[in-house]
């Protein structure tokens, strides 16, 4: 709940009595669990990211060609985008102006890093066209990813598996070699 409160009015602009509003308790039984709304933000935070290396850890991210690791943690992470909509949006909205955001902008850092290695090493075995910068590739298939957090409505039936498929559909049908396109039966590439 305090994400989506953060989230609507901005963690500067949110005071501890609009959570308390907003969850329908007082101050005091806030205070009674945390110390203040840093530790609510932290813990919102730490939830996004730690579910997102959580994929990266997944069988399915560990195992294999890189380049169907790096659909699985695609697929992954939407899902987790998915579940976690109010703390995946906190995430994707701070700046590093507290020292709770820069640690949460660091750990992204270090994800985003992972993603690139996975890209790195599909241009290595041959699944992904030479010609694909894998920290670009990173960057700009995680812009996909969270640009979710703008349009997706959980109540207008759009399920996780199919934006996850739209998505590496998109995605991935333009970074395959054409060998890889050739192998998987799509359509010959230039």
């Amino acid at each position: 709940m305090a994400a989506r409160v953060f989230n609507e009015r901005g963690y500067d602009g949110t005071s501890m009595e609009d959570l308390a509003r907003a969850l329908g308790v007082t101050k005091s039984a806030i205070y009674h669990h945390v110390s203040g709304k840093t530790e609510l933000l932290r813990q919102s935070l730490e939830l996004a990211m730690d579910a997102l290396f959580a994929v990266t850890r997944e069988e399915g991210a560990t195992t294999g060609p890189a380049i169907d690791r790096l659909e699985h943690v695609m697929r992954g992470s939407v899902r987790v985008l998915v579940e976690e909509l109010p703390h995946v949006t906190l995430l994707l909205r701070v700046r590093g102006n507290t020292e709770v955001e820069k640690r949460a902008l660091e750990r992204r850092r270090r994800f985003d890093h992972l993603i690139a290695d996975l890209v790195r090493e599909g241009v290595v075995d041959g699944d992904i066209r030479d010609d694909v910068d894998p920290a670009v590739a990173s960057r700009l298939l995680f812009g996909m990813v969270n640009s979710i957090v703008e349009w997706y409505k959980p109540d207008r039936g759009l399920g996780c598996e199919e934006i996850a498929d739209t998505l590496t559909r998109i995605a991935f049908e333009g970074m395959r070699s054409s060998r890889t396109r050739n192998e998987a039966g799509d359509h010959p590439g230039p």
